[in-house]
């Protein structure tokens, strides 16, 4: 996709620190990071979201995810890290090519991804449940 900043760097037209690379992907650091090593994993091929990723592409992808998330922890010593990848511009999406972000943690550093846990009000949960085991969309 000619005006997606992700096809650009992995096209070689915008240059990157890659940390690791593979014939499906890249992985580079995050230039404005959430903190040291936060990195970003891109797979060659364009896709919008997760949704238009075929399984073994995603499989492949978080696994990568996984080895740089451990790799933070050995090598810079990391006390945990989050894997968060966002899906749509209500999710956090700021660019529209499918990426995972892989963010070391450490014991001293800035809150890690959160939210505020709220307690539904009485069925809302069975109604969710019912929706989301609901078959024919399956």
């Amino acid at each position: 996709m000619d005006n997606c900043i992700f096809c650009r760097i992995i096209a070689g037209e915008i240059p990157s620190m890659r940390v690791y690379e593979d014939d499906c992907c890249i992985a580079m650091l995050d230039i404005n990071p959430a903190g040291p090593g936060h990195t970003l994993i891109l797979p060659k091929q364009h896709f919008q979201d997760i949704t238009a990723v075929d399984d073994a592409t995603v499989g492949h992808l978080f696994s990568v995810a996984r080895k740089i998330g451990m790799r933070a922890e050995f090598r810079l010593n990391a006390d945990g890290f989050n894997i968060v990848q966002n899906n749509g511009a209500a999710a956090g999406q700021t660019v529209p090519h499918f990426h995972i972000h892989v963010i070391p943690r450490f014991s001293e550093g800035p809150d890690m991804v959160s939210w505020t846990p709220t307690e539904p009000a009485d069925g809302v949960l069975q109604a969710v449940l019912e929706k989301l085991t609901a078959e024919e969309d399956a």
